[in-house]
């Protein structure tokens, strides 16, 4: 699972898979879910994300995460 957030755009994209995706669908104003060829979820796109998400802060319980990397903000 990656995150992406584009400060010129102001939104953040959770990439979920690596499969591709070959179908969109806006759930909510804002909220779009991308889907693969086999109608499974593989990303979600929320635009306007600082107003919607704490982008200042992320937290994991449980997951059984191998690694992790951070980028710095530029």
């Amino acid at each position: 699972m990656k995150f992406d957030y584009y400060a010129d755009t102001d939104s953040l994209y959770i990439d979920l898979s690596e499969r591709p995706s070959v179908e969109s669908e806006e759930v909510a104003p804002g909220i779009v879910l991308d889907f693969d060829e086999k109608g499974k979820i593989v990303g979600i796109d929320i635009e306007d994300a600082s107003n919607i998400v704490d982008l200042s802060r992320l937290e994991s319980n449980a997951l059984p995460i191998a690694a992790m990397r951070v980028a710095a903000v530029a």
